[in-house]
């Protein structure tokens, strides 16, 4: 038991002169750790002086469904808050984290890049604004086959070339990836929060609320398909008996006037006049019946509309977040030297080896 005490003990004070050895080594190349050191800090500072700030845009509604009783059932309505109301129940691909990936799909991210926005007085679309923001027409000015691509508003999408679309999706994925989140901060809170980040302010802004717009717009064309399908079809039938309803008035009209000081003992001359009078009697109920269902489809459809309340939307000047020079400088100091320690431990332990 007293050897293994003094084996430990001896175990402890080589590791201890290990340490004090190697510790030395550092300090005898403590000019080499400094200038790591010192070139670290002026990159750092390079750095910070350099690089863009990045603003966020932020939209957070909340959103109170009867149908499905709030949650994400029905959070893609964001554009009610400019100017849609929208409605639609909380099932199929509205719930959960689908809520997240719908927005950051690739048909969403590219309908909102082609949506118009004002510029300097010109409309452009938010593509144009962000080629322009990461000045890719630079580096396009000696490839003919990319100086002339252009993306117009509201341009049709099934018409692009295979550039266009590779261009489209390179955006797509820098902004899905790293500029765009989607979260519910709280299960228990029926609160969707939209952030937009970008190193252009206006952009972040435009994107943020013209994303809302066209997942409003989808949701709509989706959630409330059968319900404004049945609705259509309602108001095409009410059209068109109430026109059978006006033709058939039309020929009670007609035939009472064919009938007028007619002999009473003929009474098959006021046969049309009876015909008609029953076709205006069938096509009135029928009428009646109509108008009542599409008046009930009408409620149904304002019924199933959740309510969307936006409670913050993206408000000039964003939040921006940089590097301030003094952070960089540390950071960058500090790193490199790490590094150069590093860098000297492994080389002297190779040396050793050796």
């Amino acid at each position: 038991m007293g050897t293994e005490i003094e084996k430990d003990e001896i175990s402890l004070k080589d590791l201890l002169l290990k340490g004090k050895e190697w510790f030395s080594y550092l300090l005898s190349k403590w000019k080499i750790i400094m200038f790591a050191g010192m070139i670290g800090a002026i990159i750092g500072l390079t750095y910070s002086i350099f690089k863009k700030p990045v603003y966020t845009a932020t939209l957070s509604f909340a959103l109170e469904d009867d149908k499905s009783g709030g949650g994400l059932g029905g959070a893609l309505g964001l554009a009610s808050s400019f100017g849609l109301d929208l409605g639609g129940s909380g099932g199929g691909i509205f719930t959960g984290s689908n809520l997240t990936e719908l927005f950051k799909s690739r048909r969403m991210v590219e309908k909102t890049l082609l949506s118009p926005v004002k510029l300097n007085g010109k409309e452009i679309s938010l593509a144009e604004m962000y080629i322009q923001n990461n000045e890719w027409r630079k580096d396009w000015i000696e490839k003919p086959f990319l100086s002339n691509i252009q993306f117009l508003p509201n341009e049709n999408r099934e018409k692009f070339t295979r550039i266009q679309d590779s261009i489209l999706g390179v955006m797509y994925y820098n902004l899905s990836k790293t500029g765009l989140s989607v979260l519910q901060k709280d299960k228990k809170v029926s609160i969707i929060t939209i952030d937009v980040s970008s190193t252009n302010e206006l952009f972040a802004k435009f994107f943020c609320e013209a994303l809302a717009r066209q997942v409003g717009k989808f949701y709509v064309e989706t959630k409330s398909k059968k319900a404004r399908l049945n609705m259509d079809i309602l108001e095409h039938q009410v059209d068109s008996i109430r026109r059978e309803l006006n033709g058939a008035i039309t020929g009670v009209a007609i035939a009472n006037d064919n009938t007028f000081n007619l002999n009473p003992a003929l009474n098959v001359r006021r046969a049309p006049s009876a015909r008609r009078q029953v076709d205006v009697q069938a096509n009135t109920a029928i009428l009646t019946e109509l108008i009542k269902q599409s008046e009930l489809a009408k409620v149904t459809l304002r019924k199933e509309t959740p309510l969307i309340q936006v409670i913050d939307r993206p408000i000039l000047p964003l939040a921006k977040e940089r590097l301030g020079k003094l952070k960089g400088f540390i950071f960058g100091g500090s790193l490199c030297a790490f590094l150069g320690i590093i860098f000297l431990l492994f080389k002297r332990f190779l040396d050793q080896l050796n």
